[in-house]
């Protein structure tokens, strides 16, 4: 596993989520969030292992959920996740960190971001629509409290992925229903997005 410690990674000021509305769980009114958490006034870099020690920051990570027809891509974080506190924890997203080499002058670095991780974790052999579906917060854990998700749908043609990520084990597409009534075994990002679906 790689150290990721020395790691920059895009944060926040949590006191912005806290002055847009703070909120437990899926929140589907991104409108109302998105510009005020993104604005760059508000944004920039530190270390990781700082970051995941300090509440006052949230981590922004991007948090793809690849569904075809009813079925979902999830995985199990095996021991090569590079976060620890997940491990062995089921999942329907696939996502990371922001980092300052995520910039460029074609896109945002949260797109860009977005895109890149997706392409480190699965290979996506196929055509997609995407839109965002809410922000993930979840004070309830110390995983979540210094992250904040943005949830992406992509609504696949065809099943096609395959994992990338050693990180990610028994990968696959199951159907909406069973992955609900194994809800317990996943990570509680995951959970609240099939609590909406």
């Amino acid at each position: 596993m790689n150290d990721k410690s020395g790691e920059q990674v895009l944060v926040m000021p949590t006191r912005i989520l806290h002055d847009a509305g703070v909120f437990q769980g899926l929140m589907t009114r991104v409108e109302q969030y998105l510009p005020r958490l993104l604005d760059p006034a508000h944004l920039h870099y530190l270390p990781r292992a700082q970051a995941e020690a300090d509440p006052s920051f949230k981590q922004i990570i991007p948090y793809a959920v690849l569904k075809w027809r009813d079925q979902l891509f999830n995985y199990v974080r095996g021991k090569r996740a590079s976060e620890t506190r997940l491990q062995a924890l089921r999942s329907i997203g696939v996502g990371g960190h922001i980092n300052p080499g995520d910039a460029s002058l074609f896109d945002s670095p949260y797109r860009e971001a977005m895109l890149r991780e997706l392409a480190e974790e699965v290979r996506l052999e196929t055509t997609y629509e995407e839109h965002c579906l809410g922000l993930i917060n979840d004070d309830s854990t110390p995983v979540g409290q210094v992250h904040l998700g943005i949830v992406h749908l992509f609504e696949l043609a065809e099943p096609r992925v395959e994992r990338r990520e050693q990180g990610l084990t028994k990968a696959g597409f199951t159907p909406l229903a069973e992955l609900r009534q194994a809800r317990g075994a996943f990570e509680t990002w995951s959970q609240f997005v099939l609590d909406s679906m």
